[in-house]
């Protein structure tokens, strides 16, 4: 088989998932201004968060991290992948199909464990029947990830990074549509969901036929490769099932304050866009790559690999982060600030905002780590980690929020991640020097430093500088493209003459193809 390109694999799935990203904001910038922070938003983000949570939880979590070391394994030995590939759909869409009419059945049981807070007041009800119309979204949605993780394997990454892109285009498409036809834009949004799981299960459906991953439904099997494969992914799905609790958490101490849920929403579309380009696409990449060679026994090539992941996941996300800390308030105000979000909801999503901030590089470097563990389907070691990280979170959140209020949930959340990465970094010195970064690594990372630390320093001056612009409706959308500009130019040339990284380098890197004996 001809070898997967990490870095080109990272770029292919960074760039469909950069778009998804860009135009989820543009889809929270017409929920923001559409709906705008409220109860019908709150019910809304809370029903809409129950498909994606068990999503999370079964499929790009658990299932990913189990079926793709599996299926990798088997594609590049003699056993036929389709087989197991096969059972495994089988096997997920019987579950979710149980889970899916559970759900509808105790949707109000579910909104009151995830937004306690909303007992009492309108919110309740509109949660729960705005739940039962999109919770079928998980489905679809969990079956394209299966395609996808199949389709990663192979090293076709295109389809099924570009397959996110048409929820947030039909989204914004049913909005527009509903603010130009009239009535309810509520119900435009919720109604569109589970159309755009069909959509997306249909793209990567094709997109694997064409690869040669052709698949058929059936009645499940329970054979010793499905054996295996939910011995793997119990503890994944548990461990999944942690994260998923730190983030119910947050929504339940959130649900208690008026508007909260819709600002922590808005200011987590906002770290999601480079969480998603830089780490997700990283994370993607990386597993079936290193399962491959680990399972060579390529240690140095494995070690090269997984060094040069996190390099360039941190010279992509410690500027981000900066940018973020730095500057909240002229973002979060250009991008949402009309409509229905006033002065004072920006306030409060520029706070989240930053505080997200500062926890965008442990989020991004978990996404490295945890293939070393998914790779040699270890899922039970990250699960404990989780547990550990899981207990921060709540502590935290729930212990701070009587004194700071709905603030404490971004908190608990940024403490609970770079917890988690302690974990990870100190659990995989057993793993010798595969899992270990090079000295190249760390030789960067201070430089890296240093260059995104004077590109904050230059953000803050043009922010200073251009207030007046920024806040003036006429030109603020272009200060802010200036601003965005001024922090990029400022960061290549730091990088460059501080040599946290080379372009000259990156493009060799592209005009070269690794070759390896397979």
């Amino acid at each position: 088989m001809k070898p997967i390109r990490l870095l080109s694999g990272v770029l292919t799935v960074g760039f469909w998932t950069l778009m998804s990203r860009v135009l989820g904001v543009v889809r929270e910038v017409m929920i923001l201004g559409l709906i705008g922070p409220g109860p019908v938003m709150d019910a809304f983000v809370a029903a809409f968060r129950l498909p994606n949570m068990f999503r999370r939880f079964f499929a790009e979590g658990a299932f990913n991290a189990a079926f793709v070391p599996l299926f990798s394994k088997k594609y590049e030995g003699e056993e036929d992948p389709l087989i197991f590939a096969r059972d495994a759909m089988n096997g997920l869409a019987f579950v979710l199909l149980i889970l899916t009419g559970v759900a509808l059945i105790f949707m109000p049981a579910l909104v009151w464990a995830t937004a306690g807070g909303f007992a009492g007041d309108g919110r309740f009800d509109l949660t729960i029947g705005y739940g039962r119309i999109i919770f079928p979204y998980i489905l679809f949605i969990s079956l394209a990830a299966l395609f996808s993780g199949a389709l990663n394997a192979t090293g076709h990454f295109a389809a099924a990074a570009a397959a996110p892109v048409f929820l947030n285009i039909l989204v914004i498409t049913a909005m527009a549509l509903g603010a130009w036809l009239g009535g309810e834009i509520i119900t435009w949004l919720i109604w569109t969901i589970p159309l755009a799981g069909v959509v997306q299960l249909a793209l990567v459906w094709v997109a694997a036929e064409r690869a040669g991953v052709r698949l058929r439904p059936g009645r499940p099997r329970l054979t010793p490769d499905m054996r295996k494969l939910f011995r793997i992914a119990i503890p994944a799905a548990l461990a999944g099932g942690v994260m998923q609790v730190n983030l119910l958490v947050g929504q339940q101490v959130a649900s208690h304050f008026d508007k909260a849920v819709g600002w922590l929403y808005a200011a987590d579309r906002l770290y999601q866009l480079p969480l998603g380009v830089v780490g997700i696409a990283v994370g993607i990449v990386l597993l079936p790559d290193l399962s491959r060679r680990l399972k060579a026994q390529d240690d140095e090539g494995g070690r090269a690999a997984f060094s040069r992941a996190g390099e360039l996941s941190l010279a992509l996300t410690i500027p981000s982060a900066v940018a973020l800390v730095v500057i909240p308030l002229p973002l979060v105000s250009v991008l949402f600030e009309r409509g229905a979000t006033g002065a004072g909801d920006v306030a409060a999503i520029a706070l989240a905002v930053a505080i997200y901030g500062l926890g965008l590089p442990a989020f991004v470097l978990q996404k490295v780590l945890q293939p070393l563990y998914f790779a040699r389907e270890d899922t039970a070691t990250p699960f404990r980690f989780a547990v550990y990280a899981m207990v921060v979170n709540a502590v935290v959140a729930i212990g701070l929020a009587p004194f700071i209020g709905w603030i404490a949930s971004a908190i608990a959340t940024t403490l609970a991640g770079w917890t988690m990465v302690w974990q990870l970094a100190r659990g995989a010195r057993t793993m010798g020097d595969v899992a270990q970064f090079d000295t190249r690594f760390f030789t960067r990372l201070w430089r890296v430093c240093a260059a995104s630390a004077l590109m904050g320093a230059a953000l803050w001056a043009g922010q200073t500088a251009m207030a007046g612009w920024l806040a003036t409706s006429g030109f603020r959308y272009a200060a802010l493209a200036l601003l965005i500009v001024i922090g990029i130019v400022a960061y290549a040339v730091a990088g460059q003459v501080l040599g946290a990284f080379s372009m000259s380098e990156m493009r060799a890197t592209f005009r070269r193809e690794p070759r390896r004996e397979t």
